[in-house]
């Protein structure tokens, strides 16, 4: 599962990185959630450039009568992305990347979960698989959204999750954009576990559990023996 991250470069870098052609509307985010909006990259559908959009994380089929059913689709299995209702034709026809710079998930100790940050070993900024999706609501205002696909972990996640986001190295980028590609086996084949020898993770405060931190702190090295001494002392007094 991939169900927070970070991504905390600013709209110029962005635009350069991933050569977007439109305006890119960002400022660095350190722990975005599901429902919020979010950068992705799209591909025009008739001309070979790529367009920056803001999307609601949860994707809502074009199909379906409830917007809600977005917060039960930010994640994309890739074992049936190409079966599941939901997903088959963005597979096909509307694939994104969505930028970051590093996702987080939690590690059980006992009773207790400790987050940790997962970024490439040399903090590069990077982008995970995604699908989109249009959809239409009953008074006609139009909802962009999109959902992250997942894989199998790789063993640097191993310990800490059954799932990881897929990171698709920058050789897929235009595979996985071109609109006119429809080869649902060909694209499956893209999605596979990162290589764990080119990330890094390492803990994090609890500040990131809660959705309304949203500054560097979050994302910030945690010494969990200097952490644990703390506690320790605290308790003590």
């Amino acid at each position: 599962m991939c169900g927070r991250y970070r991504l905390s470069r600013r709209a110029q870098v962005l635009r350069d990185h991933f050569g977007v052609e439109t305006e890119v509307d960002w400022s660095p985010r350190y722990n975005i959630a599901p429902t919020q909006p979010v950068a992705t990259i799209h591909q025009h559908r008739s001309q070979p450039k790529r367009e920056f959009s803001l999307m609601r994380w949860g994707l809502i089929p074009y199909w379906s009568k409830d917007a809600g059913i977005g917060a039960r689709m930010i994640n994309a299995r890739t074992e049936t992305v190409a079966s599941k209702a939901a997903f088959r034709e963005p597979l096909l026809h509307r694939r994104c990347l969505v930028p970051a710079d590093g996702f987080y998930e939690w590690k059980r100790d006992g009773r207790n979960k400790q987050p940790y940050c997962f970024a490439t070993r040399d903090d590069s900024l990077f982008a995970f698989a995604g699908l989109w999706d249009r959809w239409r609501a009953a008074d006609g205002t139009i909802v962009k959204s999109c959902t992250i696909l997942t894989t199998t972990p790789n063993a640097l996640m191993a310990d800490v999750h059954d799932r990881m986001p897929v990171i698709l190295p920058a050789g897929d980028y235009d595979l996985w954009l071109d609109p006119g590609f429809h080869n649902a086996a060909t694209l499956c084949d893209l999605l596979k576990p990162f290589d764990s020898s080119a990330m890094r993770r390492y803990p994090v405060s609890a500040r990131v559990n809660n959705v309304e931190n949203d500054e560097p702190d979050c994302s910030a090295p945690l010494d969990l023996a200097v952490s644990t001494t703390a506690q320790a002392t605290l308790f003590e007094q």
